[in-house]
């Protein structure tokens, strides 16, 4: 597992949106104090002063979705929660 400085890093800056571990982004969210449900393969991550909810599904091998990942950049960046 990569550490969350480390992923966090990765993901802001945007070279590697495709190789981000599933479980790893689903751990940094969790940091973050995000809270989580699950639904069969989908985990809704919400936290009470975020607007947004975030609804990520793994790809069969075990990564994050491209497009979910610029989501969580984006809310990462908009609500500046890149202090853990």
């Amino acid at each position: 597992m990569v550490s969350r400085k480390k992923l966090l890093k990765k993901i802001l800056s945007g070279t590697s949106d495709s190789n981000i571990e599933f479980h790893s982004l689903c751990g940094l969210l969790r940091s973050m104090k995000f809270q989580e449900r699950v639904k069969g393969s989908h985990h809704i991550f919400f936290k009470d002063d975020i607007e947004e909810i975030v609804n990520i599904q793994p790809l069969p091998d075990g990564t994050a979705k491209n497009y979910q990942v610029k989501q969580i950049r984006s809310i990462i960046l908009k609500y500046k929660l890149g202090n853990i």
